[in-house]
């Protein structure tokens, strides 16, 4: 037990002494209000179906029961963006005689622990209450909140399988994609489907307190345990041994000379570029962004899903608004492992936050691209889709861009599993939160003032205007920034993987 609790306390530990704890007190009280909004918003839901599916032919919790497969597809999804892959700094402890599996088994056992498996019972056990306690008592809304508490354990290896594998190679995304269409094909494609009928059996085993429910779903997550304990060992070997991939043979190193042309500010962009795509972390974010864009732009364009209004902004909104938040909610972080070097030059990190600016302005053709499709088919307007993706480069990156002066921790390059606890700051849950919101919030507000097209041309003037004055801002960025480069400086160099 002490094995688990330790290293447990050492990252507690290690992220009160980081230099940036005492400012993110503000932020950390924000992201608790925030879960115990949509924990309100999840017992509401939870009344609200009781009471919807009473009169029914079958019970409600019969009808949910049959969900179940439903629920924890959905709670896949809701992990990619809330979840990261469990990390520890491990080499410290192989000092110790400690094998290598136990130490991966603490990281598992603190997965499997965390907070994030107990969310859905804010709807569950609402709706057991209501419908389960009056025909089986306490014990039977109890042991159902345990099974259903199981599930989203399971569901959780399940994901940081898939999560961890999708980290190494990009394929690996077929993994779920033919898993869940295999399901979607059995739960849907039969007039009587025997998956509905088994789902609602394991929910009714779950309420009576089935043996041969519970033990189904713990030789599940025994099996996960296991393929996950094996795959986290080969790669934290990796790690630590610094094994380089050989399988993939370098034909070509571009060294893109046509950055030659544009100076300080163009190698500064070709750093950026070999940055991204030659390092693991960051290859592995800009697939993750093109995927999602993909994913949410063919939905959007070939079924009817998202069809509402309210659904096509958000999409539209959200594919602009994410390369920003992969990237730049945390600048300076990937700079932290190198950036004694970068203050050695006189005014070399104004030019990198150009660089950067620049860059990521035009990144924001990617998703333009990618959503075509979706204009093509008339979901989204040409105007609509050139309004937000100006609104992106100019106020959205603009209030990204004021990260550079508060971020101080580093962001390591390669390794996931084997360094500190890499959480983001409660500023950086702020502004990833105000970046999503607040452009919705003056969506809303702007077509119910003026309507759609005046709306897109205020916004088009909006993002114009901060991307022509972009080199003001951007100065005022970099004189903050070295106003407290000592601060900075210590918090990367606290920060870094040793």
């Amino acid at each position: 037990m002490s094995l688990f609790s330790e290293p447990r306390r050492h990252g507690k530990l290690a992220d009160k002494r980081h230099p940036m704890y005492d400012k993110n007190k503000f932020g950390r009280v924000f992201m608790y209000a925030m879960g115990v909004f949509w924990a309100g918003y999840l017992v509401f839901f939870g009344s609200m179906f009781a009471f919807a599916f009473d009169g029914e032919s079958r019970e409600p919790y019969h009808l949910i029961n049959g969900a179940l497969i439903i629920f924890l597809a959905l709670d896949f999804l809701m992990r990619f963006p809330f979840q990261k892959t469990p990390t520890q700094e491990i080499k410290p402890y192989l000092l110790l005689p400690i094998r290598r599996t136990r130490l991966i088994d603490c990281l598992l056992l603190r997965s499997g622990l965390h907070s994030f498996n107990l969310i859905w019972l804010f709807f569950f056990v609402p709706f057991a209450i209501l419908t389960v306690a009056r025909f089986y008592g306490v014990a039977g809304v109890v042991t159902y909140s345990i099974g259903v508490w199981l599930l989203m354990v399971m569901n959780n290896y399940w994901f940081l399988l898939c999560r961890t594998l999708m980290n190494e190679r990009v394929w690996w995304v077929a993994l779920p994609l033919v898993v869940y269409g295999a399901i979607g094909c059995a739960l849907f494609i039969p007039d009587d489907s025997p998956l509905f009928d088994w789902s609602v059996t394991l929910g009714e085993g779950f309420i009576t307190g089935g043996v041969l429910s519970f033990l189904l779903v713990l030789a599940a997550i025994a099996l996960l345990w296991f393929i996950n304990r094996r795959v986290m060992a080969g790669l934290v070997y990796n790690e630590l041994n610094k094994v380089e991939d050989t399988t993939v043979k370098v034909r070509k190193v571009s060294e893109y000379k046509f950055l030659d042309r544009y100076g300080e500010i163009g190698e500064y962009i070709r750093l950026e570029m070999k940055m991204m795509l030659r390092n693991k972390i960051c290859k592995t974010s800009l697939r993750t962004i093109v995927l999602l864009v993909l994913a949410f732009s063919a939905l959007l364009s070939f079924t009817e899903a998202y069809d509402s209004t309210g659904m096509k902004d958000f999409i539209l909104i959200y594919n602009y608004v994410i390369f920003g938040i992969m990237f730049l909610l945390t600048i300076m972080g990937y700079e932290g492992n190198y950036i004694d070097g970068l203050m050695s030059r006189k005014e070399s990190i104004y030019s990198l936050l150009r660089a950067k600016y620049t860059l990521y302005s035009l990144a924001i053709l990617i998703p333009f691209v990618l959503m075509t499709p979706a204009m093509v088919m008339g979901k989204l307007t040409v105007l609509s889709c050139v309004a937000w993706g100006l609104f992106t480069a100019g106020p959205i990156y603009f209030g990204l861009f004021q990260m550079a002066v508060y971020n101080t921790r580093t962001v390591d390059l390669n390794t996931k599993l084997t360094t500190r606890q890499n959480g983001g700051t409660g500023l950086q849950g702020i502004i990833t939160a105000a970046v999503f919101g607040v452009p919705l919030l003056l969506n809303v507000l702007f077509k119910a003032l003026w309507g759609e097209t005046v709306t897109h041309v205020i916004l088009i003037v909006l993002g114009a205007g901060f991307i022509l004055t972009s080199r003001l801002w951007i100065k005022n960025v970099y004189h903050r920034f070295m106003k407290r480069r000592y601060k900075n400086l210590e918090g990367f160099r606290d920060s870094r993987q040793r």
